[in-house]
């Protein structure tokens, strides 16, 4: 009876998941289905976890994401769109819309992600970029100033290409930044997650002569709580990817997954994402690190200031700027990591030096990378000794 029960808790724990534990959670590579993963910091950017994050891979559907976004920026919701024929031409997932349709552009935006229609796709590309080549343009310049240099886009819905350029293909890394973008940073980061996170949505082309049905495909929206927003994707040459957000108690993650197995393993994105959420959750705290410290003064050659006598060194106080007791770095670390507080500053500063001069910066560093870096001012204006302050200097000294 003992052995029935202990068989039946390991079951349900394979079936929900493993519990969250605290801190000390190893996850290693190989306990991952996916042959590329990150996980990252929604807040900072910083990954906290890698698993090939920086190996370009096809990423199918999860295109869609930048798709949506740029729609919103760059397009106008109640614009009428027209079903080309290419468009109409799409494979399977599709709308199954006809040449000569005409659909309003927020509604095809629920199509595209709800759904995850090719053919949605490739209507609002035309719509928004002029042209599917014209849009890939917007995508590729939008994905530069993102930093994701590791990213080419060639279609809006994420079907294997290539061309002379290379493969239509991202990473881990850039996937993740691309949805850190939506959801934390761009001016209809509201609007992405309004679409994003309806359970289901009914429209009519413009005619109503025929109603379109969507129901949201991200399963993981109702795995955990706080789940956030997400997309899925399949090809042939991607196998299942993923990429998706969740919030819970202060903090927001993300994960990406790459070639995350083939059929018949639809269900291994979502243990893969299960396991690095709460990795994350169980090993992750904010934690302030900004050093409260005075900086201190520096010399400054050939300075003058009131109260300096010509056989002394001027000096200016060095400080942040502003309010330093209300100043604050709060960072997501794991237990055993610690940040570590380089002060770049000269030996020493020659006059002139005006107040509020930059002088150097107290960067911070987690191991080898740069987290956040601080300018460092004068306190103080410093003058430069001329002539006429020496033989005043002289005269005083003379006179006593």
């Amino acid at each position: 009876m003992g052995k029935i029960k202990l068989g039946l808790l390991l079951l349900l724990m394979t079936l929900v998941g493993t519990p969250m534990t605290g801190y000390g959670m190893q996850l290693s590579e190989s306990e991952l289905y996916a042959r590329s993963a990150c996980l990252m910091d929604a807040d900072s950017g910083r990954v906290l976890y890698s698993k090939n994050s920086e190996q370009k891979l096809p990423m199918a559907s999860t295109t869609k994401i930048m798709t949506c976004i740029l729609a919103l920026e760059d397009g106008r919701m109640d614009d009428l769109v027209t079903v080309s024929a290419y468009a109409a031409s799409q494979p399977k997932v599709h709308m199954g819309a006809k040449t000569g349709e005409q659909f309003y552009l927020q509604d095809l935006l629920y199509a595209l992600m709800l759904n995850s229609d090719n053919d949605a796709a490739v209507m609002i590309a035309e719509q928004v970029g002029g042209s599917v080549e014209g849009f890939a343009e917007k995508m590729n310049l939008k994905a530069r100033e993102l930093g994701c240099d590791d990213t080419y886009f060639i279609t809006p819905n994420g079907l294997d290409a290539e061309n002379k350029n290379g493969i239509h293909s991202t990473t881990a890394k850039d996937l993740a930044r691309i949805l850190r973008y939506c959801i934390m940073e761009s001016p209809k980061k509201a609007e992405f997650l309004a679409i994003t996170q309806m359970p289901a949505y009914t429209f009519w082309n413009y005619s109503k002569t025929q109603i379109y049905q969507c129901t949201n495909h991200n399963a993981f929206l109702g795995m955990m709580d706080g789940a956030l927003t997400g997309k899925t994707g399949f090809t042939g040459n991607a196998g299942y990817c993923y990429v998706g957000a969740l919030q819970w108690e202060g903090k927001t993650l993300i994960v990406s997954l790459l070639a995350c197995g083939w059929p018949n393993n639809r269900g291994y994105k979502w243990e893969d994402t299960r396991k690095l959420m709460t990795y994350g959750l169980g090993n992750y705290e904010y934690r302030d690190v900004f050093e409260q410290k005075e900086l201190g003064r520096i010399a400054v050659l050939n300075g003058r200031q009131q109260g300096t006598t010509i056989d002394e060194v001027a000096t200016t106080s060095l400080e942040y700027g502003s309010d330093v007791e209300q100043m604050h770095l709060s960072l997501l670390l794991r237990k055993d990591e610690q940040i570590t507080v380089h002060y770049q500053l000269p030996p020493q500063l020659e006059a002139p030096v005006r107040k509020g001069q930059q002088i150097g910066v107290a960067q911070y560093f987690l191991g080898k990378e740069l987290l956040q870096e601080y300018p460092i001012y004068a306190g103080e204006q410093v003058d430069v000794r001329d002539y006429y302050w020496c033989l005043e200097q002289i005269g005083a000294a003379y006179c006593a």
